[in-house]
């Protein structure tokens, strides 16, 4: 890195870039062992819910279209590939691979939640969206509302992902991540893949496990 560079990647508190390389990456993953307590809450209530309520949450999974979760699923893994790349290449401060790469992991964004929208805009008509009119059982009402909690926060830090790669975009543009300073690119690689990893848990947990083969649809 150039003698001016430095000082503009380096924030004051820090002695060097690699002392504030590992605080930034410490943060980053004690910010992510909060999510997972806060995500790990739901999935032990939905779990308790599920024990509870057999039959109506089963009846839920099978009101839930497999071909979408499925295909937000593929989505989501090869975001996670995009987002590896564009980690890699500003490792290796390669600044026009790293937009491209960054460019394609918003795509894919982009893409999951336009297809949750389609999934919950499909719910609302059919009158499964928990609330006063919603048309079913209390039991049933218990699993859609774990269904949308979930899926709700998961899509909510993909939003917040999304807004994060585009106020990385014009950093990048400018050529501030090089080989010496990569950090943000790279905790923000920790954040995309840590999301996709609760999509990972949430699609066998509210689609597959203990659907029919005959589903509702």
């Amino acid at each position: 890195m150039s003698s001016n560079a430095q000082p503009v990647a380096l924030n004051h508190q820090f002695e060097d870039l690699q002392q504030q390389y590992e605080a930034a990456n410490m943060g980053m993953w004690a910010f992510i062992a909060q999510e997972i307590m806060f995500f790990g809450g739901l999935f032990a209530g939905y779990t308790v819910y599920r024990f509870k309520y057999l039959g109506a949450f089963i009846e839920g999974s099978n009101h839930l279209p497999i071909e979408l979760g499925a295909l937000n699923t593929a989505v989501l893994i090869a975001s996670s590939f995009t987002m590896a790349m564009a980690v890699r290449a500003a490792q290796q401060g390669a600044k026009n691979p790293l937009l491209r790469w960054i460019l394609a992991t918003m795509v894919l964004g982009t893409t999951f939640l336009v297809i949750k929208a389609f999934e919950y805009a499909d719910k609302y008509h059919h009158g499964l969206l928990p609330g006063s009119s919603f048309e079913g059982s209390g039991q049933l009402k218990i699993f859609f509302s774990f269904y949308f909690a979930m899926t709700g926060m998961h899509a909510l830090h993909m939003i917040i992902g999304l807004g994060l790669i585009v106020w990385l975009i014009p950093k990048i543009r400018r050529g501030t991540y090089t080989s010496e300073y990569f950090s943000p690119i790279e905790n923000f690689g920790l954040y995309w893949h840590f999301v996709d990893i609760i999509w990972i848990f949430l699609f066998p947990l509210l689609y597959l496990i203990g659907r029919d083969p005959w589903p509702i649809m």
